[in-house]
């Protein structure tokens, strides 16, 4: 039987990938390459549409998920990012929110069974990524106007339920709530993901369970992962949240993991997951940039640099869960799993206790 992620997060820490769209640049695609024949004729350009490269191009997806897993990843994240009705609406492509997002699934799903089957010792995960979506619940884009908001709640729940729907109909074992820079648009996730696994249950029949769950979880439902955006030097979110608000508003959602990704580099997102190791009671993760971008928005710390600073985090027992974001490569995942192998995984404050 292949073990749960929550056996493995016992074991050690846990390797994330690196950035998708990084990799997919390397490809230097067209706007043909982005249409393939499907969307030959669509009537708005396309080209830097990321998520649909699983409908046209599903094999570059699938080979960038295996070449993460080759360098040692244990999860890989769907390529679904700005899968969702409000995102796609750029492209005028809402209608595809759903098979977007049920496409990048099987994309992952293909790569992780692959290296699992390899190697059942080391089962890897598919992670649905939920992202933050391009309009937000908590800041109006109208300097003129703040009370105004460009989206409603019901609106953003209903967007992310979509997604949802797709994900675990295409295979993911975990969904992962990333780059949060609006808590309210995550909590709409949230709400969006306990209102699916309430309502399917419902609508199934139930078997009684021999095991209690904790409060509040729902028999079947799929762990949750939250990862949050620590924009700039203040330690706050966009949406003015410090680190600890950060983590205080979501631990409702009972994640099984909550960290920060993207807008820093692991030198500048030291001190920050040094903080919430200390007060989160779930597992922590990270997957910083690699550096921050130069003058030409390119990122240029190299793997091992990246992987120097994480290794001082891992032997501090900070980490669980560890990767990279925007700028990192295979090299980076790659060497970041070889240094943070000699560490023990955080343990929990309550495992902490128990000792």
């Amino acid at each position: 039987m292949k073990k749960s992620i929550q056996d493995c997060l016992k074991e050690r820490i846990l390797i994330i990938d690196g950035a998708m769209g990084t990799m997919i640049q390397r490809h230097k695609l067209e706007e043909a390459d982005y249409r393939g024949e499907r969307f030959k004729d669509w009537h708005t350009d396309v080209k830097g549409n990321n998520d649909l490269l699983s409908i046209t191009q599903p094999g570059i997806i699938i080979d960038i998920h295996k070449q993460y897993l080759e360098a040692g990843a244990d999860i890989i994240e769907t390529n679904t990012f700005s899968s969702t009705l409000i995102a796609q609406a750029d492209y005028d492509m809402q209608s595809l929110a759903y098979e977007l997002n049920v496409a990048s699934a099987k994309c992952a799903r293909i790569a992780a069974d692959e290296y699992t089957t390899k190697n059942p010792d080391k089962p890897r995960f598919v992670a649905g990524a939920i992202g933050p979506l391009n309009k937000t619940l908590s800041l109006s884009p109208d300097v003129n106007n703040p009370g105004f908001r460009a989206v409603t709640f019901d609106e953003v729940a209903a967007a992310y339920t979509d997604q949802i729907k797709g994900l675990i109909e295409g295979g993911v074992d975990l969904l992962l709530i990333e780059t949060i820079f609006d808590t309210l648009n995550a909590k709409a996730a949230v709400y969006a993901i306990k209102k699916f696994f309430r309502d399917r249950k419902m609508n199934s029949p139930q078997t009684p369970s021999p095991f209690p769950l904790p409060p509040g979880e729902i028999k079947g439902a799929l762990p949750i992962m939250i990862s949050g955006t620590i924009t700039d030097a203040s330690g706050r979110t966009l949406s003015g949240q410090t680190l600890e608000a950060f983590y205080i508003s979501l631990m409702h959602a009972n994640p099984i993991s909550i960290g920060l990704n993207c807008a820093l580099g692991a030198m500048e997102m030291r001190p920050h997951i040094e903080e919430l190791s200390s007060i989160a009671n779930c597992y922590t993760s990270a997957y910083p940039n690699a550096g921050l971008p130069n003058a030409f928005g390119e990122y240029d710390e190299q793997p091992h640099e990246t992987a120097h600073i994480i290794e001082e985090w891992a032997a501090n027992g900070w980490l669980n869960i560890v990767g990279g974001c925007c700028g990192t490569t295979p090299d980076h995942i790659k060497h970041i799993a070889d240094e943070v192998a000699k560490f023990k995984p955080r343990l929990l404050p309550v495992l902490e206790e128990a000792l």
